[in-house]
């Protein structure tokens, strides 16, 4: 199911139109009413993305639904050994459903289809995203939107669990409605960008997400010398290893937050803002009150890694910030991954490869 695939660095792909990708979708206007028993549920919010999941499901064919809906708890399997949930994978380059694709000639979806699933993506993010994110999968596919992403849909839309899973070349995204009990983004999520190439310079230039990682090194820059000694380690855990430690952080090495000065730890929130920025508004605010539930920033760790400095300059690409269930794992070399996993629940499992 999973590829190694390197994109070829001369590859362009076409633009997908602004128009297209930010309509107003009648779909969508439709979809505000897809779900009324939940309409007045306080303990439920069912956003747009999430109605337009059940706008999705509803127009399926049976053939459509055979190829890419699946029971909420299906597992994969390799040979007759199961792999896990399926809906709960995370990886940095993968099709949740092989041979099918959201468009092109790989789709198995009408262009209305089509164009619900490019509104359901939009939602997934913060508006000020959009335009990045478009960028991100340009640079990463060689091909237009669409081309080299596919979902699935667990469960079934307008019930009390569900989720659509989006997923290709650095991006797992979700859809969700809450259906995930104690687990931020509807389970583990991960995003990626190698802007001009597969082996990314120092400055990772065009990347969209290095930002993030120059904010972390701003805080490294603030430590003081045993604190930057506690902070910095030899090797990174392998990149998919995103699995909550709980009540065993605080023997992780790496520098505890609690233990920064205030000026520090102002500078951690405003990393940690950037980190969830991307996103759209109740995933952030979930995540928050998941990271909240479990001690608050003060409850993490950081950690930098000195193996994969690109250009040996001390801009440390490879870093790492960890609570009891919150994982927020990036990794700059050779090109941004970040592995993003958060729940209020220590217990919450995940099935992840890199």
């Amino acid at each position: 199911m999973i590829t190694n695939h390197r994109p070829c660095q001369d590859c362009e792909a076409p633009e997908l139109s602004r128009r297209q990708f930010f309509r107003s979708s009648a779909a969508a206007a439709l979809a505000a009413t897809a779900l009324p028993h939940l309409a007045g549920a306080a303990e439920k919010k069912v956003s747009t993305s999430e109605t337009l999941v059940k706008s999705l499901y509803d127009s399926l064919t049976e053939d459509q639904k055979k190829k890419m809906c699946f029971a909420w708890d299906f597992s994969e399997t390799e040979g007759k050994a199961p792999r896990g949930l399926l809906r709960t994978h995370v990886s940095n380059n993968w099709q949740i459903v092989p041979g099918t694709r959201i468009t092109g000639d790989k789709s198995i979806y009408t262009k209305d289809q089509q164009h619900l699933v490019q509104d359901i993506f939009k939602g997934l993010t913060n508006p000020e995203w959009h335009e990045r994110f478009l960028r991100q999968l340009k640079d990463d596919s060689g091909k237009p939107w669409g081309q080299e992403q596919s979902i699935a849909i667990f469960g079934e839309p307008g019930t009390d669990k569900f989720e659509l899973v989006l997923t290709g070349r650095h991006q797992t995204l979700r859809a969700d409605g809450n259906s995930q009990n104690h687990v931020a983004f509807g389970g583990p999520i991960f995003y990626g960008h190698a802007a001009q190439g597969f082996d990314e310079k120092p400055d990772h230039p065009g990347n969209v997400f290095w930002p993030q990682a120059q904010a972390a090194n701003g805080v490294y820059k603030m430590l003081d010398t045993k604190q930057q000694k506690r902070a910095l380690l030899e090797k990174s855990p392998r990149e998919s290893a995103v699995g909550f430690l709980g009540s065993k952080i605080l023997e992780a090495p790496g520098l505890p937050v609690k233990e920064m000065s205030k000026d520090q730890q102002a500078e951690m929130q405003k990393v940690l803002k950037m980190l969830i920025d991307p996103f759209r508004v109740e995933d952030r605010d979930e995540a928050m009150a998941c990271l909240k539930k479990q001690g608050g920033l003060e409850a993490c760790t950081l950690t930098f890694y000195s193996d994969g400095d690109i250009g040996d300059d001390g801009v440390w690409d490879n870093w790492r910030l960890e609570g009891p269930s919150f994982v927020w794992y990036y990794r700059g070399s050779p090109h941004v991954h970040v592995w993003v996993h958060v729940a209020d629940d220590p217990s919450v499992a995940i099935n992840a490869r890199g």
